[in-house]
């Protein structure tokens, strides 16, 4: 838990340094970086992304749209849904700071990049799985 605090926090510091240079938080580029798929994504799935509440990111996404770059539009498979976009002027900021973040990120192997990504994926779908009872026998033992 130590490591991959660590890992964390000194990630966070180095990619908000950069940020900072740019006029963006990292909330902001989490939001970003979902939208700069092309894709619309619901609010719901923009909050998660962000880890954000849905009440605090109806305040970034008010913002961001103040500034024109995000549009939201009525999803026309759900019409009672609202999708987030990144505007023209959204998708040329992203590209911007998508740029300086990889200038700034330090190089891993492409090896070493899918590991680490492997291994934090199997470790985050780990732990969403419920607990297991401490008095519960071992799945497979009897």
């Amino acid at each position: 838990m130590q490591l991959l605090t660590r890992a964390e926090r000194l990630a966070a510091r180095r990619l908000e340094a950069v940020l900072k240079a740019h006029g963006c938080s990292l909330e902001v580029w989490r939001v970003l970086a979902l939208l700069s798929d092309g894709e619309g994504h619901r609010m719901t799935a923009v909050a998660e992304a962000a880890f954000l509440p849905p009440p605090t990111l109806t305040k970034l996404a008010d913002h961001l749209v103040d500034r024109n770059l995000v549009h939201r539009r009525v999803d026309p498979l759900d019409r009672r849904r609202i999708l987030a976009h990144l505007t023209p002027r959204g998708q040329e900021y992203w590209r911007s700071i998508d740029r300086a973040v990889r200038a700034d990120w330090p190089a891993l192997s492409d090896d070493d990049t899918d590991l680490l990504r492997g291994l934090l994926d199997r470790l985050a779908t780990t732990l969403e799985e419920p607990p297991v009872p401490a008095n519960s026998p071992v799945p497979g033992t009897r």
